[in-house]
């Protein structure tokens, strides 16, 4: 049966509802470094090294999507599962370096296949929508947290914390497989091979692809400083104020609920950028929401009655531009530059997720560990990466003219 949900939606909810649990890191980072004997920030490098391979895989691989996608889903399938089960041996045997090899190496190299692989599929067979196409892709990838988040912990308790890796693996195993085999180009679309081979450095001297790069980059770099931040901010003001403003109850339900934001924003903005003139606008609108939550959250004093509503909006807010940043990028890619090496060309531009994914965390953390600030500073900060975001979105990204690399 050859449809759209069938051939690519159902399939790029499957593999990237599995490798989106990279995001489930929070879940267990602290029982991996208790269970091996090691510093959180030791075992933290785990999961900036998978993001960081996710990028660089994506961008060097990116020629291996576009001319297989049913290999690449496989490929991603074997790399991803081999990671979770390394990871899962190496926890047994104790070994930090096996874990920076199999969690943040060999899974962040599945990573990165199985980003791209779903993407120019769902923009070809929702060719009239295709912000809703990869919205619904990467939807999945943000979704993969609060499903398998609770799952992971019952996994922990029930059976432990290395047999956990190993089930899972089992698990994700044939959720990809599944994917793999369903997974298919519309009849009708045919690769032709580019008339000019393509050119990287080309692409990457072009200022509206720099722009683009910058500003995603900027949007990941924001979002993870404060999301990598939550639980300890909304702690902090509990202990300022002195009453239980949230109880641990409810900081985990709203970083539950964050992850439903993720998710929505995801397809909302995908979505909201099919009706818009040019799909850069929606990039304009997240980062113009990002600011006024930032600095309302920032020169609120944390006494008023309003913060802990203003905290909250703001997490939810930021999370749902995080996520919709992911899902506008590829549709935004393809006006800008055409179908035919789209795979490639996102590959490249998911490099900045790599940086990002080294500098988002330690952003926060410096700011609030090393300089001794305050957590609120960290908003005036994120502020002033969404102002420098809006200001390459609105000069450099220069409207729709088609630009084939």
């Amino acid at each position: 049966m050859e449809n759209k949900w069938l051939r690519a939606a159902l399939p790029a909810l499957l593999i990237h509802g599995s490798i989106g649990t990279v995001y489930a890191w929070s879940v267990f980072k602290q029982s991996v470094a208790d269970y091996i004997g090691a510093s959180v920030p030791d075992v933290e490098w785990a999961f900036s090294i998978a993001i960081l391979f996710l990028g660089l895989s994506a961008a060097v691989l990116g020629h291996y999507v576009e001319k297989n996608i049913k290999r690449s889903a496989l490929l991603a399938t074997l790399f991803f599962v081999a990671g979770m089960l390394g990871t899962g041996f190496s926890i047994q045997q104790r070994s930090l370096i096996g874990i920076y090899i199999f969690y943040g190496i060999v899974m962040g190299i599945g990573l990165g296949i199985g980003y791209l692989t779903p993407v120019k599929n769902l923009m070809l067979w929702f060719k009239d929508n295709k912000g809703l196409g990869t919205g619904l892709a990467v939807a999945g990838f943000g979704l993969a947290k609060m499903v398998f988040s609770p799952v992971m912990m019952t996994l922990q308790k029930s059976i432990g914390l290395w047999q956990m890796f190993i089930l899972l693996s089992v698990v994700f195993a044939l959720m990809m497989l599944i994917g793999t085999l369903l997974i298919h180009k519309p009849i009708d679309w045919q690769e032709k091979p580019l008339q000019t081979p393509f050119q990287p450095l080309k692409l990457m001297g072009n200022m509206t692809f720099v722009g683009i790069w910058l500003m995603f980059y900027l949007n990941i770099t924001a979002g993870l400083a404060i999301i990598s931040q939550e639980k300890d901010i909304l702690s902090n003001l509990t202990l300022q104020s002195g009453s239980a403003v949230f109880s641990i109850g409810a900081i985990t339900t709203i970083l539950s609920i964050d992850a439903f934001f993720n998710a929505s924003g995801r397809i909302g903005f995908a979505t909201l950028s099919d009706r818009l003139k040019d799909r850069n606008s929606v990039y304009q609108l997240i980062f113009g929401i990002s600011i006024v939550m930032s600095l309302l959250s920032y020169f609120l004093p944390s006494g008023n009655f309003l913060m802990p509503v203003v905290l909250v909006g703001t997490f939810f807010l930021i999370n749902a531009g995080y996520g919709g940043g992911f899902s506008a990028l590829p549709p935004l890619l393809a006006d800008r530059f055409g179908m035919k090496a789209i795979s490639k060309i996102h590959g490249l531009a998911l490099t900045a997720w790599a940086a990002a994914g080294l500098s988002g965390n330690q952003l926060a953390s410096y700011i609030v560990h090393v300089l001794g600030m305050p957590y609120q500073t960290v908003f005036l900060a994120i502020s002033i990466l969404y102002v420098i975001a809006y200001l390459i979105s609105r000069f450099m990204v220069k409207p729709n003219q088609m630009l084939i690399v």
